[in-house]
């Protein structure tokens, strides 16, 4: 009688653990990663995508202009005429590098 209902697995329910216990570990293997990536992961340096360092801090005049001019919305000679303008140096010397 106490066998009855038959309480041993079949089948299916050998494969429903068989999945569960796989997604289970990759969830806890997911996490981990993540947590480690987020703890190693390094201060923003100030570099773009490309590996050109902003010598300016974003939002500032001189990186505005340069945002213009990377975009092609002003010409070299206006770049270099407003850069002076801002660096505060006069209008024939070249800007300091």
């Amino acid at each position: 009688m106490m066998f009855w209902y038959s309480h041993d697995m079949n089948g299916w329910g050998w494969f429903a653990m068989l999945i569960s216990m796989v997604v289970f570990w990759a969830l806890i293997i997911t996490v981990g990663v993540l947590i480690y990536r987020a703890s190693t992961r390094s201060a923003p340096s100030g570099t773009g995508p490309t590996g050109w360092h902003r010598t300016s801090p974003p939002g500032s005049p001189e990186q505005v202009l340069a945002d213009r001019y990377a975009r092609g919305e002003i010409d070299d000679e206006e770049y270099h005429r407003r850069l002076n303008t801002l660096r505060g140096s006069s209008p024939g010397t070249p800007p300091s590098s």
